[in-house]
């Protein structure tokens, strides 16, 4: 069985992956901020002119600020997040620290086309933003249609600026999305709470457990819930039996090379500029153009 990884972020769901993001064995987080800090001036260079900075799965916005801080004034910055309530309590937030910025948020799921916002200004060049190695969430093919849908909304002449996880020790893969202190685990099972309330779901939280395993053929991590005991579970108007100890299939994070992620962009309409990696190349953040 497996359920959407795109129900995890509700409200309670953003705020706990803002959780995991400080724990120590959460890596990515703070390794791409490193990254961004200390070459956020050729990024930004990178990115040039643009007229619109469009963040796909935006949350917290936190590593934006840095491109807002440094980008030109006249830039619309557009965060794009399926959570409605936390995207708007972000947008204020950046409002008030960023008066003279225009901030635009859409409440969509992005794995789907969506409209941007009108603008009356001339088009100049669009960038998209999508850091924080979400697209590994997605299986291959999946994620080649994702670049693809990015490549068409941009156009021609537009910018890409994405995080990737890279493929390293299973060991810090696994400690990374299992922390001792059980953040993550939280997260996991929120998804259950989210789908009770929004699909009609009756799962017993108390009846699953978190694992979080490497797959080393595909990989990837896969974060699983594993019921605890036979059960019967209701969603959207569906039932199904559980057995013991059977794993219900929650996220996929696809670890990637450099090489083999230039090939996905490129075979997605996109051509590499730029490669920024962190010193022990556990993650990289790539500038791409259509």
């Amino acid at each position: 069985m497996t359920l959407p990884s795109k129900y995890f972020y509700d409200q309670s769901g953003s705020e706990l992956f803002d959780a995991i993001c400080e724990l120590d064995e959460y890596y990515p987080t703070r390794t791409e901020a490193s990254i961004m800090r200390r070459n956020i001036n050729e990024m930004v260079s990178a990115i040039g002119s643009a007229n619109r900075l469009i963040e796909y799965g935006s949350g917290s916005s936190l590593k934006t600020r840095l491109l807002l801080e440094k980008m030109q004034k006249d830039v619309t910055y557009v965060p794009v997040d399926i959570s409605g309530d936390y995207l708007e309590t972000v947008a204020k937030r950046l409002r008030r620290d960023f008066p003279k910025r225009r901030i635009e948020p859409i409440a969509a799921d992005f794995t789907l086309p969506f409209q941007l916002p009108h603008s009356d200004t001339p088009r100049n060049r669009d960038v998209v933003y999508f850091p924080g190695s979400t697209i590994g969430n997605f299986k291959p093919a999946f994620a080649a249609t994702l670049l693809s849908q990015m490549r068409n909304q941009v156009g021609k002449g537009g910018g890409l600026l994405i995080g990737f996880d890279l493929q390293k020790d299973p060991a810090v893969l696994e400690a990374a999305y299992d922390d001792r202190r059980g953040v993550t685990a939280l997260f996991n099972l929120n998804l259950l709470r989210h789908l009770n309330r929004v699909a009609g779901g009756d799962f017993d939280l108390e009846a699953y457990r978190h694992i979080a395993v490497y797959n080393d053929r595909e990989h990837r991590i896969e974060m699983h819930l594993e019921s605890c005991r036979e059960q019967t579970v209701t969603l959207a108007g569906r039932t199904r039996t559980l057995e013991k100890s059977e794993r219900i299939l929650t996220e996929l994070s696809h670890k990637y090379t450099v090489s083999g992620f230039t090939e996905m962009a490129a075979a997605s309409g996109w051509k590499r500029e730029e490669i920024w990696m962190d010193a022990k190349e556990y993650f990289a953040v790539g500038m791409f153009r259509s």
